[in-house]
């Protein structure tokens, strides 16, 4: 086992999430300039295009939120309109299968959460990395020996 990261640590889709927030904050800029800029255009068409772009950058904002927070006591998942919290023990398996989306964690009760907060997307040695540092944290905290995990 390699050199487990000092906890709290936060993984992110930090490349996904700089280009959400740079397209919603560019598109925000730029709908509203044009708004401003567009002759003929009564105060209420004006700010239906204000209103537009905010709820397209709030979109984004969205998108922008998965992050998985490990600490000393759990994992919390925050996806995209939810945050969950999890106890170590909860814990069974950490999944990244070629071609899956994000991180799926197996937990005790025979469900499975999504983690958005890992995904391969645009940076997919990362998130494989991300992956087994949380897979390697949660077989070190468990208070389950290893022989719990199936492959």
């Amino acid at each position: 086992m390699s050199d487990l990261p000092s906890l709290p640590v936060t993984f992110r889709p930090g490349r996904t999430r700089a280009v959400l927030l740079t397209v919603g904050a560019a598109s925000f800029v730029s709908i509203t300039a044009v708004a401003m800029l567009l002759e003929g255009l009564n105060p209420g068409e004006r700010l239906s295009f204000v209103f537009t772009a905010t709820l397209f950058f709030g979109v984004l904002l969205l998108l922008a939120r998965p992050k998985v927070v490990a600490d000393e006591t759990g994992v919390t998942v925050v996806n995209i309109a939810s945050r969950r919290r999890l106890d170590w023990a909860e814990i069974v398996q950490v999944n990244l299968r070629p071609g899956d989306p994000w991180v799926f964690l197996n937990l005790s009760d025979g469900t499975s959460l999504p983690a958005l907060g890992i995904q391969p997307g645009i940076a997919k040695q990362r998130a494989i990395e991300d992956a087994r540092v949380l897979r390697e944290l949660t077989e070190a905290r468990s208070t389950v020996g290893p022989e719990r995990h199936r492959g």
